[in-house]
């Protein structure tokens, strides 16, 4: 779900004096609930709430950020994960990538048994690409950011099962 479109809703729930508002995308799935600034009953920050999964980011499965500035929110339970295994966080903010090119193979997908030395993937840091070792051995089950996308720290990229 597009950053700009949240806050431009935010920006006509202000005008109209809306104090909370529910959007979906029909095309991940992702639901969010936005809530109004100085609404009564609310906070005094903007909060945006995760209700369902949909695609990935720490909005989906960590902690989301509220624009300007608010504070960070943690998802429902509808939004975690349900599949097994620890998560595998990024050690670094970035880029993430899957593999060393476009055309290329993914470094790791579900299913694929890693170890230690294992590269699952690249996160490119000013640009400097940085290729990521599993640090533990097991098998991915889950695969929780898109190749292309930005990540945070600590954001959880991959599941692996031991």
């Amino acid at each position: 779900m597009d950053l700009k479109l949240i806050q431009r809703l935010i920006a006509m729930m202000k005008r109209a004096g809306v104090a909370e508002l529910d959007v979906e995308d029909p095309a991940t799935g992702l639901k969010v609930r936005v809530v109004r600034e100085g609404a009564p009953g609310t906070s005094t920050a903007p909060v945006v709430h995760v209700l369902q999964g949909g695609g990935p980011g720490p909005a989906h499965y960590g902690y989301a950020p509220a624009p300007f500035g608010g504070a960070l929110v943690a998802p429902t339970e509808a939004a975690k994960p349900a599949q097994a295994g620890t998560p595998f966080q990024s050690p670094m903010v970035g880029t993430f990538y899957r593999s060393a090119s476009p055309e290329a193979e993914p470094f790791a997908s579900v299913g694929l048994r890693v170890g230690p030395e294992t590269t699952i993937c690249i996160i490119e840091a000013m640009k400097v690409m940085n290729e990521i070792k599993a640090e533990t051995s097991g098998v991915i089950t889950a695969v929780l950011a898109e190749s292309g996308e930005p990540v945070e720290f600590g954001q959880p990229l991959f599941l692996i099962e031991s």
